[in-house]
């Protein structure tokens, strides 16, 4: 094979996050790195990944063994580490596995949450700037936008990305089980803590009504309220707004319950006891279990979100048994056509090294015939012609046919040496390689 595909990279599973922000291309930095990329001695075309759990340079060229040796030094080259430095934590993947690599990140099969989105965009946001600084080609262009479309696939033909493997999103999922729809709901956040601002972006994003932030520093109250587009309110009047919530999460503790049976025994009764959902975030518990005894109130705390968490991610690994195999299937799709590559020159160049022979062989019998009417040159022609593609038929089927054969290599080399075709077909006339006598040749 006369190209190879080669990927070499980190990631959340073979290093830290403090060797992965050393070498992360940032924003501005791109652009300039991927022209010094196809800058890189037998670097045809490249291309970089950089997100927060992996650096990634993917690169095609003549010769893969090559390639894997000189990427891990570009990449710490751009950043000023030590090669050494990055060693133990490097992997590299070689033409069909660099492929389903490929694949299998575009897809978030790879993600430390599998089924997230976020990934796919990243990827068509890094291609662009490969492709806009000219450094991709035919082949990574034909191989990102495949990984593309097997994302999509995935994702439409499986339910890889249906279930909540996150707090938050855990808790959106528990509240739609409660109440029918979120948008004429309010929820009530206890706590400014991340945790609870993530949970209650989470709810704004499902289509939460309103929110309502609580802090023990009002100014931080008004922080977080600012960045939800939310109403702060005052924690010494909490008693008031608290009837007010549909859905209260709890973000911060104390010594003592935020909330006691008592108060919302008696939010309860000024609500007419419509369901409230209360979520216990904090360790340790800021709501106090008994709560959960009054009618149509609905506590879970954090271990029951964790189980609800385990519980989908135990689903969505079943669904990524069925997205791997969708991959294996893309992989082998792509590599046929990857393959066909050296195959289609072959042809080309052995039609061509056939016909400069017949052409060399008419002129000779033409000028040794003398003078022919344009009826007999034409009958010569076309029995020429005739032998020339029943002779062909046979090889060139041969290599059609094996065009997606792990062998393939050899039935292209085997062609090329028994009609001595060199490497191109504008070798194919030489004399030397012509002569009907020469039973060697």
């Amino acid at each position: 094979m006369e190209r190879g595909i080669v990927l070499v990279g980190l990631n959340h599973r073979t290093a830290p996050v403090e060797v992965r922000e050393r070498v992360a291309f940032a924003n501005g930095r791109l652009e300039p790195s991927l022209r010094r990329l196809i800058a890189v001695a037998g670097v045809a075309e490249g291309a970089i990944l950089s997100t927060c759990n992996r650096v990634e340079v993917v690169a095609c060229g003549p010769d893969p063994a090559a390639l894997g040796a000189a990427l891990p030094g570009f990449l710490a080259g751009e950043h000023g580490v030590p090669e050494p430095a990055l060693a133990g934590h490097l992997y590299t993947h070689g033409d069909r596995e660099a492929v389903r690599h490929l694949f299998r990140v575009a897809a978030s099969l790879d993600s430390m949450v599998v089924g997230e989105p976020q990934i796919l965009g990243q990827m068509k946001e890094q291609y662009a700037a490969a492709a806009a600084a000219g450094a991709s080609g035919q082949i990574l262009h034909r191989c990102f936008h495949r990984s593309f479309s097997v994302a999509k696939r995935i994702r439409r033909e499986t339910g890889i990305a249906e279930r909540a493997v996150s707090i938050g999103s855990a808790a959106v999922e528990l509240s739609r089980g409660i109440f029918d729809r979120l948008v004429d709901k309010r929820a009530l956040l206890l706590g400014a803590g991340t945790m609870g601002e993530l949970t209650a972006r989470q709810l704004l994003a499902q289509g939460v009504g309103s929110v309502m932030v609580a802090n023990r520093t009002f100014d931080r109250a008004i922080d977080v309220a600012r960045a939800l587009s939310a109403m702060p309110v005052p924690w010494d009047r909490l008693a008031r707004y608290l009837p007010l919530a549909d859905l209260v999460i709890a973000a911060a503790s104390g010594e003592e319950f935020l909330l006691q049976r008592p108060a919302v025994e008696a939010a309860m009764r000024e609500r007419r006891h419509r369901p409230m959902f209360l979520i216990d975030l904090a360790v340790p518990r800021a709501l106090d279990p008994a709560v959960n005894q009054l009618d149509n109130v609905y506590l879970y705390d954090i271990d029951d979100l964790e189980g609800v968490v385990a519980q989908n991610r135990g689903a969505r690994a079943r669904e990524a048994v069925k997205a791997e195999t969708i991959v294996d299937a893309e992989v082998e799709a792509f590599w046929r056509w990857f393959t066909s590559l050296d195959v289609v020159p072959t042809i080309v160049a052995l039609r061509e090294r056939v016909e400069a022979i017949r052409r060399c062989e008419v002129e000779r019998s033409l000028a040794a015939l003398g003078p022919l009417d344009p009826r007999q040159r034409e009958t010569i022609e076309r029995l020429t012609q005739a032998i020339v593609n029943k002779v062909l038929h046979a090889p060139l089927t041969a290599l059609r046919r094996h065009r997606a054969d792990p062998a393939e290599a050899f039935y292209v080399e085997a062609a090329r040496r028994l009609f001595r075709l060199g490497r191109g077909a504008s070798e194919a006339g030489s004399d030397e390689d012509v002569d009907p006598d020469d039973e060697d040749a």
